[in-house]
């Protein structure tokens, strides 16, 4: 199975792309972040074209994720169990954004996910993003207790640089989010809980994303803020990975690369 994992920002103005992206590199399992669309605004028929099966979550002009398949698609979840809401305002209703897909692929449960931005150290935005990740956290550790064997993938835009190796300047990002301690230890938890990032050992020194702004991917100035997280079995199938530059170049690209990922087949039972 190939499989892959791209923060699009914004499925509609990059529909081209973004099949033209899965027939070239040959995708059977695509995550998308940031579609940046209603359900209902979602193209969903340029994927079923090609073959591909679609699971959608977006509730406005923000946020929105996705998965397509060609593989099977089942089960479909649009939030992790506890997964917690936010409004700026703590007096109001904090409302789960769209933020986390889960479904089934051959046999592979695979969650889209697009972590919270936590926007600066004091913002409440921060506190929600680390209490985000440790709640994803507990429920993905579960998954394991429950099944030592379980196939699962956490994919998506982690919002989360975990060395200082994944950006292009660790002085720049001092007193910045994506690169605090907290957040670091929060995405760190994940291997406690038994996880492994598949990507980095197959792409090392490699960036998934470059700020529009300052001339930031001609300048090489990115960060690697786009993994796969998956459980020791699924992890234990992985032949390669790749990142797709190329998808950064160009008229209307998005802000972010895709992280390709190859899996091998299953155990015999």
């Amino acid at each position: 199975m190939r499989f892959a994992t791209w923060n699009v920002n914004s499925a509609r103005a990059r529909i081209d792309r973004i099949t033209a992206f899965l027939e070239r590199q040959d995708i059977d399992v695509l995550a998308m972040q940031e579609t940046k669309c209603k359900d209902a605004q979602f193209p969903a028929e340029r994927f079923t074209e090609l073959g591909y099966e679609v699971a959608h979550f977006g509730l406005s002009q923000w946020n929105g994720v996705a998965v397509v398949s060609r593989v099977g698609l089942t089960d479909v979840e649009t939030r992790f169990p506890g997964q917690p809401g936010f409004h700026k305002d703590p007096e109001q209703d904090q409302a789960v954004e769209a933020r986390a897909l889960g479904a089934t692929c051959d046999g592979v449960r695979v969650w889209s996910l697009y972590v919270p931005n936590g926007r600066e150290l004091d913002d409440p935005h921060y506190t929600y993003k680390l209490d985000w990740l440790a709640k994803l956290r507990d429920q993905a550790a579960g998954w394991l207790e429950q099944d030592g064997s379980a196939q699962v993938m956490l994919a998506g835009d982690w919002n989360v640089a975990p060395t200082d190796d994944d950006v292009w300047d660790p002085a720049f990002f001092e007193g910045k989010t994506h690169t605090s301690q907290p957040e670091r230890d929060a995405f760190d938890a994940f291997a406690d809980a038994g996880y492994v990032e598949v990507t980095r050992a197959h792409t090392p020194d490699q960036y998934t994303y470059w700020d529009y702004t300052q001339l930031r991917f001609p300048k090489k100035e990115g960060m690697r803020i786009d993994f796969a997280v998956c459980s020791p079995a699924l992890a234990a199938r992985v032949t390669d990975a790749s990142i797709d530059r190329e998808e950064r170049k160009g008229k209307g690209a998005s802000d972010h690369a895709p992280v390709i990922v190859d899996l091998g087949c299953p155990p015999a039972a």
